[in-house]
């Protein structure tokens, strides 16, 4: 019986969610205002984000290399191959699809605690009678920024990474500098990064509006908004799992 309660609910959500995004879908009223909010979430997103994604960036580059060298010691594996895999972790992996989820705990929450504030203080009830399209005037702006500002997160992450993994590894007396450049320039397929923007971008649209939706519905009392903001950031990490999957059955 919790079975099919759970599987109604979640049907239920999903039909809900794609009405909701057609809602989005219309047209803006007036650019000048999206523009404007644009703009300052964008910088909330990038600058705010930005030293938390360079110091996780640093470190599961600098994990990967430490590892990767412990795995082939004592084997007839080259060294040079530590840069070759850390560049291509880091590139089509790490970077894209742990950035995302470290930015649906930190973005994705934020949003969807100011969008359920808004609603219960009949914020956004007031501009719907007022006839404004409020799913489009809230989420419009949000997801433009996210989707200019967080591919650009991932290619800072990918750089920041591979530059921990070759800093750490150089001091930890683990390989030669000359080895490590020369994996990252051995069997390199621009492809690779392509992959790491797809995903970047999907990414971004999936923790933008799902964060939206669970703020824009969110019920009534501070316990219902801080449900509402974990279920965003669940949600969130659960999509960028599964997009994370198809995307690499898909293009690779």
């Amino acid at each position: 019986m919790n079975i099919a309660r759970i599987i109604e609910h979640f049907f239920f959500q999903l039909g809900q969610w794609c009405q909701w995004m057609w809602m989005l879908a219309s047209r803006p009223e007036k650019w000048s205002v999206y523009y404007r909010e644009a703009i300052r979430q964008a910088d909330a997103i990038g600058i705010g984000s930005l030293p938390v994604v360079f110091i996780i960036s640093v470190f599961f580059g600098a994990v990967t290399a430490v590892q990767f060298s412990y795995q082939i010691s004592g084997t007839f594996v080259p060294n040079y191959y530590i840069g070759y895999i850390v560049r291509d972790m880091s590139i089509i992996e790490l970077a894209p699809t742990f950035t995302c989820m470290l930015l649906a705990g930190k973005v994705g929450a934020n949003i969807a605690t100011e969008i359920g504030g808004m609603r219960q203080k009949e914020i956004i009830d007031a501009m719907e009678v007022m006839g404004v399209n409020t799913v489009a005037f809230l989420v419009w702006p949000r997801l433009v920024a996210a989707l200019l500002v967080i591919p650009m997160l991932v290619v800072i992450s990918a750089g920041v990474s591979i530059v921990g993994g070759f800093y750490t590894s150089i001091w930890g007396n683990l390989f030669t500098a000359s080895e490590y450049i020369l994996g990252l320039h051995s069997f390199f397929e621009p492809y690779n990064v392509f992959i790491m923007l797809v995903k970047a971008v999907v990414f971004a649209f999936l923790l933008t509006t799902i964060s939206a939706y669970q703020g824009y519905f969110v019920g009534t009392g501070s316990i219902e908004l801080g449900r509402a903001s974990t279920r965003a950031v669940v949600f969130s990490d659960v999509a960028i799992l599964i997009a994370d999957y198809v995307i690499a059955v898909i293009m690779t």
